[in-house]
């Protein structure tokens, strides 16, 4: 049987640890806090497996991932504030949507852009362009919402609506077991599929891929459809703890590729680690640090993925996924001796 590589382990240690601790029965209630870096690390290990996804085929670094999420969050505010309904219901619904604008950004901008040979940084810059049409579209929904149903489209929360397990929120189980069951299924789909095993030789070689009868470009819409969707998903998630708005997204894109960077941005299992590093990272490390210095150091909070970013850059250029672990072992245990 083949060993696990040791982030594997140290990435699932420190979710069940946080899980473990927030989610307790004993004792008073969990600190906010810690539940808060429970949640936002799940939903940032889904989001950066989402945008691992669309890297991994097509190598274009999407800046209009995060705005995917916002279309998660204002669908569960509309499944919960406008049709009254288990804001869970959205999740589906976020996934279709969040997925199919995912899929538009592909076919409609990339495709054409890749078959004309623009270069890697045109691309990318499309994709920003994209982001600024979607923000610009839910300010418009957001806008028509409160016009038409008088309900509170900006800086919302949508807490009130989420179920209670105990005296806890539904949301803090929900998200790390959502996120364990999505990479169960996309290990198993990737390893154990005809189309995970596509995926794979297409990400590898897309031009032998093509040579073999592989239709390169459906894998890469199936691609960017589940990394649409898996944002879509951490957004509705996301709207029943964190605060929703049209501008979500420029706000979580530095965690998002911070959490990428680290795993690698070629790794599934990377992400995972990338994610839950990050996300823990950025609210209990803002969190010790305040206790230690003072409540200013509260607003840099946004300098700790970029902090990740620098970091990673330096040290491991190819992220916790590139790095020789059995080699840094035994350097580690000559220099111990």
């Amino acid at each position: 049987m083949r060993r696990p590589r040791p982030w594997h382990v140290a990435a699932g240690a420190a979710a069940a640890a946080a899980i473990a601790l927030a989610a307790s029965p004993a004792g008073p209630a969990p600190d906010p806090i810690l539940s808060a870096a429970v949640i936002y690390s799940s939903l940032l290990v889904l989001l950066a497996i989402g945008l691992t996804l669309t890297y991994m085929t097509t190598r274009v670094p999407n800046f209009a991932h995060a705005s995917s999420a916002a279309i998660g969050v204002y669908a569960a505010l509309v499944v919960s504030r406008v049709w009254e309904a288990s804001p869970y219901l959205a999740i589906p619904i976020a996934f279709a949507i969040a997925g199919a604008t995912s899929v538009s950004l592909y076919a409609l901008v990339l495709r054409p852009l890749i078959r004309k040979r623009a270069s890697q940084a045109i691309q990318m810059i499309s994709t920003l362009a994209f982001d600024l049409i979607l923000i610009a579209a839910l300010n418009i929904l957001a806008d028509h919402i409160v016009r038409e149903y008088h309900v509170t489209a900006r800086e919302f929360t949508l807490r009130s609506y989420d179920a209670q397990v105990g005296d806890l929120p539904a949301v803090l189980f929900v998200a790390p077991v959502a996120i364990a069951g999505i990479v169960i299924a996309l290990h198993l789909a990737l390893k154990r599929t005809r189309f995970g095993i596509a995926m794979r030789a297409t990400i590898e070689n897309p031009d032998l891929s093509s040579v073999v009868g592989i239709n390169v470009q459906r894998v890469y819409a199936v691609s960017w459809l589940l990394g649409g969707g898996l944002a879509g998903v951490a957004g509705a998630l996301m709207s029943l703890w964190f605060q929703g708005d049209p501008g979500l997204g420029a706000l979580l894109i530095p965690s998002i590729f911070a959490a990428s960077i680290v795993g690698g941005f070629t790794s599934i299992y990377g992400a995972v680690a990338g994610g839950a590093l990050v996300g823990l990272a950025e609210i209990l490390g803002t969190r010790w640090l305040a206790g230690e210095l003072g409540s200013w150091v509260i607003a840099y909070r946004p300098l700790v993925p970029l902090a990740f970013i620098a970091a990673t850059l330096m040290l491991a250029p190819r992220g916790l996924a590139g790095v020789d672990w059995r080699a840094l072992g035994r350097r580690l245990h000559v220099a111990r001796a």
